[in-house]
């Protein structure tokens, strides 16, 4: 199996990351860094691989006055979903879904969206998404799927953990947290990008979220999986994770 590992728009330690990869057996993987992945999606160029993993956080500029977001080319909203409608397989990890904040498509593509600012999300405002790093918690299938086969009833995994919009109405749920998504446990992803206060929630009335950290769903022919884990070196090393990337690689293709 070939699969094409694509990164960059938030920080990592690449080597544990792609320590992953390198231990799956029968699967040959290859890397490549935004923005020179946009050309990757031309679907002559990607009928090589079987798997697209996206890692990445592109259409986000980090500014001293806040975030700029950009709207992504038109040749590559065209030949992202002219790949959908050919069946290619895409598992979205951690901060990616976060990506292309100015196109509502791409949150409906992976079945949820991680909010930098205050936005409007199908027809509803929403508040700023929520943070917490190193999260020691209980994760539990919620479901008998080949993405979560081999995985036991109940796993603790340490990582960070997002309280953000996720489309329950259109996704498939795979993995749920016993962890309490409150605003209590979090911090406001607006008062760092436009304040400069790290683990900050004052004045920031989110609302409780959902509990779910995994989920496929069905864009056009393509199967889709996002997994929330995947923050840090901890994570990377957790042999139930690397399962549940390495099922999701393959149920996708």
């Amino acid at each position: 199996m070939r699969i094409l590992v694509i990164t960059r728009g938030h920080p990592f330690e690449r080597e544990p990351f792609f320590a992953m990869f390198d231990a799956m057996s029968g699967v040959e993987w290859y890397h490549v860094e935004q923005p020179a992945a946009l050309a990757v999606f031309e679907p002559d160029y990607a009928r090589q691989f079987d798997v697209f993993v996206c890692y990445d956080m592109p259409g986000i500029a980090f500014t001293a006055s806040g975030p700029v977001f950009d709207d992504p080319p038109q040749r590559f909203k065209d030949n992202l979903l002219a790949l959908t409608r050919q069946g290619k397989g895409f598992v979205f990890l951690h901060h990616a879904i976060a990506g292309w904040p100015a196109w509502p498509e791409y949150a409906d593509l992976i079945g949820g969206r991680f909010l930098y600012l205050p936005a409007t999300l199908r027809g509803a405002p929403c508040q700023d998404s929520g943070y917490r790093h190193q999260v020691t918690h209980e994760l539990r299938p919620q479901c008998v799927h080949p993405v979560t086969e081999g995985i036991p009833a109940s796993f603790t995994m340490t990582d960070e953990l997002y309280l953000f919009e996720v489309f329950a109405d259109s996704v498939t749920p795979l993995l749920a947290s016993n962890y309490d998504f409150v605003r209590d446990n979090f911090y406001s992803a607006a008062k760092v990008v436009l304040e400069r206060k790290m683990y900050n929630n004052t004045d920031w009335p989110h609302a409780p979220g959902s509990n779910l950290v995994g989920w496929t769903r069905t864009h056009n022919a393509s199967r889709i999986v996002y997994l929330q884990g995947g923050d840090d070196p901890v994570a990377y090393a957790n042999p139930h994770y690397r399962r549940l990337l390495e099922n999701a690689i393959h149920f996708v293709a």
